[in-house]
């Protein structure tokens, strides 16, 4: 699933192309792209027409699209989506859901998701914030994202701090990947108890996990196949720079250990073992297991 860097690559490129610009018509060809959306689709298409786009925004991994009557289109990517600019005429996409074309006539806006996770819907009112995203917290490059109050928040919670981080109540935009990358350069594994963390060791967590989104949206974000590209249909090169996640057996760039997985939450979790030892209260109950196992 797209995370931080990966949808705020699309909002830059959405902000470039379509802020602005007045909605000229709305095709909406699966329902299930406006699945949120519960007037249904034509209700959609006739909300949107003649109002013109303001700004492009984000909130963790959701976009929004303030309009000029106030209500907002809000966009989540899912596991596939894909907010992609294309020339009138263009052959439509395979996996084509929702059309936009603009009154001036320059390129249209098209969602094209092949699972159908994601979508889009309207939020009445929604142009500064939609209520529907306002349980979300600030993620950590938004100016005012308040490290302390995560800090402390994170240590009260009695969780696992990659759980933590995962947690888009208490910080937002922060996926399995991009977890991964601040824990191994925080030297954390994913199990450490939030509890146990100190203060500067949070505050370290933290500054890395700002680095890492920061240097992916650089990239482009990171692109596995070709189902997360920008608006230009260009795909990120983070991948590149990742040094844990997806690097199973290769060598750690920091110590030269082999990087392992773990199964974590229906997925996987890489770390070093040697620089990301697992924490002694989680790795117990495996050791017990395979006692009982021998025996």
């Amino acid at each position: 699933m797209p995370e931080l860097p990966e949808v705020e690559t699309v909002r830059q490129g959405l902000a470039k192309w379509v802020a602005g610009r007045r909605i000229a018509a709305v095709e909406v060809h699966h329902p299930r792209a406006v699945r949120r959306h519960l007037l249904g689709g034509t209700h959609f298409a006739a909300a949107l027409a003649g109002r013109q786009v303001t700004d492009v925004r984000r909130r963790g991994k959701y976009l929004w699209l303030p309009l000029d009557s106030g209500d907002a289109v809000i966009g989540h990517l899912g596991m596939s989506g894909q907010l992609l600019m294309q020339p009138l005429g263009a052959p439509d996409e395979t996996h084509l859901r929702i059309r936009f074309q603009f009154d001036d006539g320059g390129p249209e806006l098209r969602f094209v998701d092949q699972r159908t996770f994601g979508g889009l819907s309207l939020s009445e009112g929604g142009a500064e914030l939609p209520a529907e995203i306002a349980h979300i917290a600030r993620d950590p490059l938004d100016p005012e994202f308040s490290d302390e109050a995560f800090v402390a928040a994170l240590r009260r919670k009695r969780t696992e701090v990659k759980r933590a981080l995962l947690d888009q109540t208490l910080i937002s935009g922060v996926g399995n990947i991009y977890a991964d990358e601040a824990l191994w350069r925080a030297g954390l594994h994913g199990a450490r108890p939030t509890e146990a963390l100190t203060g500067p060791a949070a505050h370290r967590l933290l500054a890395h996990v700002r680095d890492v989104l920061a240097e992916a949206i650089v990239a482009g974000g990171t692109s596995f196949d070709a189902l997360y590209v920008n608006v230009d249909g260009e795909s990120g090169y983070f991948d590149r720079s990742l040094n844990a996640y997806g690097r199973e057996g290769e060598p750690c760039d920091r110590c030269g250990a082999p990087i392992r997985r773990e199964a974590f939450m229906n997925r996987s979790s890489f770390s070093c073992p040697r620089c990301q030892p697992r924490p002694r209260s989680a790795a117990a109950p495996v050791r017990r297991l395979r006692t009982r196992e021998a025996g």
